[in-house]
């Protein structure tokens, strides 16, 4: 799913060029259409607000727009943790039905899900925090075709608005892309490792791929972001062996799986009871 959102997003993006690249100042943007008006304008307002605090400088610019959009999806971020968690916790009972279900592959789907709702585990929380942050990029992007200021800003050895004609950030882009994957990969239990082998390798492609036909500001937005991760998860998923459930915190995904299979059997006894 990440794999197709990030294609999405990098043909959404190839549409967005504007066939005439007039120059433009953040207040023009008011005088254009709808998403130019109430979403873009904003973005390159911010922008304009964030590197005035820096002396101008754009590209510190963009890295406070990250600290404000991924902490704004943080509660996201928590959720998509304790689901992971969680989803570790099950991973015993999960094998038990499938064995159990082997012939039964519609009983099997059924009984799987059923499973993840009883431990609000949700499989496509990690996909959330990507999903949320595609209209940022798409505005950001138009935000830097529009805006001159920021388009014609020279930061370090970039010009933000034109790509990188040195390839050195899509390689760092590309490098903290798979070093964030692999260390989500490597959080996960050990049945769910093999199809993310594929993305792990894939992702960093494309966006190496992305970063050098996109403007310098964006491929920087996705190395601030790509650096934010790596140490927000190296904090959230410090104690391997913690697991965080409806049932507190469980030092051992055993003694979590035993919990969740024992309250389970208690509501059972319970519904039984009040049946009779």
């Amino acid at each position: 799913m990440l794999l197709i959102a990030a294609g999405l997003m990098m043909a959404i993006l190839a549409g967005c060029t504007p066939t005439n690249m007039a120059t433009h100042s953040t207040e023009d943007l008011q005088n254009g259409g709808w998403w130019q008006r109430y979403v873009v304008y904003w973005f390159a307002y911010a922008l304009d607000t964030f590197a005035d605090w820096f002396g101008g400088e754009y590209g510190l610019a963009v890295l406070v727009l990250v600290l404000i959009v991924r902490t704004l999806i943080l509660p996201l971020t928590l959720k998509q943790v304790k689901s992971s968690k969680a989803m570790q916790a099950i991973q015993p009972q999960l094998q038990k039905l499938r064995e159990e279900y082997k012939d039964d592959p519609q009983r099997q789907q059924a009984e799987t899900m059923k499973l993840f709702q009883e431990n609000q585990v949700n499989p496509a929380a990690g996909c959330l925090p990507l999903i949320i942050q595609m209209p940022v990029f798409i505005a950001l992007y138009n935000a830097i075709i529009y805006n001159t200021g920021l388009r014609e800003h020279t930061f370090l050895w970039l010009q933000l608005g034109e790509p990188d004609k040195w390839f050195i950030l899509p390689v760092i882009a590309a490098i903290t892309t798979f070093l964030q994957t692999k260390m989500m990969m490597s959080m996960n239990p050990a049945q769910m490792q093999g199809p993310m082998k594929i993305m792990m390798y894939m992702y960093p492609i494309i966006i190496f791929v992305m970063s050098y036909q996109f403007p310098a500001a964006l491929p920087l937005y996705w190395v601030y972001s790509n650096i934010y991760t790596i140490v927000q998860n190296y904090f959230l998923y410090r104690n391997k062996n913690t697991v965080v459930t409806d049932l507190g915190a469980v030092t051992d995904t055993t003694s979590a799986a035993r919990k969740i299979a024992n309250n389970k059997s208690r509501n059972k006894k319970k519904a039984k009871k009040k049946r009779r």
